[in-house]
């Protein structure tokens, strides 16, 4: 073997301690690496599910007020069209009156009698009209005493009829659809007193 010829040898030799901390330092950057990245990624999740939940409530809440804004609009628009000629026909309450009236007083005294019978024509017509719009009498007479359809402008004793029943009736009332019109003016009867309890409230027995 020639003496120059040389040898080439590997020796291994254990790390360093500084060499071992570089290793474990990188190993647990390493490790906090993914777990760093798994927090970001969930928070960016939480948010983004926050805010797709703030976006649906308001969804829903817009759809809500949307679809009560078409019920209350509807609702007017039907109501306008309900009440629309309510003005023009309570006007023509009072030619009603008038005409029926006049209906009245000409069959009492039995004068002009093709006239009465034009006037009935002209007021049965008129009332024609008024049930085109859902316009109706209210039933008065022989009725028990209803404040929300009737006003009473006199209550007189009657011993033909129960207490607080309408015995005559001064001014006929109309509804239209579900709406007061003009309530009924009438005549409500009370229940008469007799001589007897009168005497016996004004003069009460003493017990002896």
């Amino acid at each position: 073997m020639p003496e120059n010829s040389k040898v080439k040898v590997d020796v291994k030799r254990d790390p360093s301690p500084e060499e071992v901390a570089e290793d474990k330092s990188a190993e647990e950057t390493m490790d906090a690496v993914p777990e760093e990245a798994d927090n970001d990624l969930e928070k960016k999740i939480e948010q983004a599910e926050a805010e797709a939940e703030a976006a649906h409530d308001r969804f829903l809440r817009v759809s809500a007020e949307f679809e009560n804004y078409k019920k209350r609009t509807r609702r007017e628009v039907d109501d306008f069209r309900k009440y629309a000629n309510e003005a023009l026909i309570k006007d023509l309450l009072t030619v009603v009156d008038n005409l029926e009236r006049a209906v009245e007083s000409s069959k009492e005294t039995g004068d002009n009698k093709q006239l009465v019978e034009g006037v009935d024509l002209t007021l049965k017509e008129i009332l024609k009209v008024f049930e085109k719009f859902n316009v109706k009498p209210i039933e008065a007479l022989e009725k028990e005493f209803d404040p929300a359809v009737h006003q009473a402008v006199l209550q007189e004793a009657c011993e033909t009829h129960t207490d607080n029943t309408v015995i005559r009736e001064f001014q006929r009332g109309y509804t239209i659809h579900e709406r007061l019109l003009r309530p009924a003016m009438v005549v409500v009867s009370k229940a008469a007193e007799s001589p007897g309890n009168e005497n016996a409230s004004e003069h009460p027995e003493q017990e002896e």
